[in-house]
């Protein structure tokens, strides 16, 4: 059946050919053309089915990925601004810089909390004690209170904030992180305008 057909193509062929109103020269260009476009056909199908599939690079999301510069101060070895990759803790800052000093005080950092770009880390000293009682001494500042420094005891100094409030607002900070503005202790729960007003003149950020 196959041959059949075969025979029946080419003869149609042949015919077609014959028709042609071409003269033998220009019907020896015609083919050929033909032969090279066949040809050339048959290269491009078969260099496109080996060509091999390269796989595009895979971008290390990480490498690319902008450092978080970080102030790490107090009492920690080697105090000084350190860049850390996306991810850090304050733990890895602390870290960077050597880790704290004997005695420091780090019950108001959490050092779990994930850092963001451009804040401070602030390890407090060791804290002097009176004699024999092993008490800490609160030291009392004629200066603005610093928001990201300040201690429950100095924030209990403000007019409006009782011991309540001065633990919600160190609380706020650690579990939030350093505030950008004297203005952010409004979103700590029970300090509104009214209440802000009334101490804002004596802090400093």
């Amino acid at each position: 059946m196959d041959n059949k057909y075969g025979n029946e193509y080419i003869s149609r062929v042949s015919n077609w050919w014959g028709e042609l109103h071409y003269s033998s020269l220009q019907k020896r260009g015609l083919a050929v053309v033909a032969v090279l476009v066949v040809l050339i056909s048959a290269l491009f199908v078969s260099r496109g089915s080996s060509q091999e599939v390269i796989a595009a690079p895979i971008l290390d999301i990480a490498a690319v990925a902008p450092l978080l510069v970080v102030d790490v101060a107090g009492a920690v070895i080697k105090p000084g601004v350190y860049s850390l990759p996306p991810g850090s803790r304050v733990v890895d800052a602390i870290q960077a810089a050597r880790g704290i000093k004997k005695g420091a005080d780090t019950s108001d950092i959490n050092q779990a909390r994930l850092l963001k770009d451009g804040e401070q880390i602030y390890v407090y000293p060791a804290s002097q004690s009176f004699s024999g009682t092993g008490a800490k001494q609160v030291v009392r500042k004629n200066g603005p209170i610093m928001i990201n420094r300040a201690s429950v005891k100095e924030y209990e100094s403000l007019d409006g904030i009782g011991p309540v409030l001065a633990q919600r607002i160190v609380t706020y900070r650690k579990v939030n992180g350093p505030f950008a503005a004297i203005e952010d202790l409004m979103k700590v729960s029970g300090i509104g305008p009214k209440t802000f007003e009334k101490f804002k003149a004596k802090l400093r950020a």
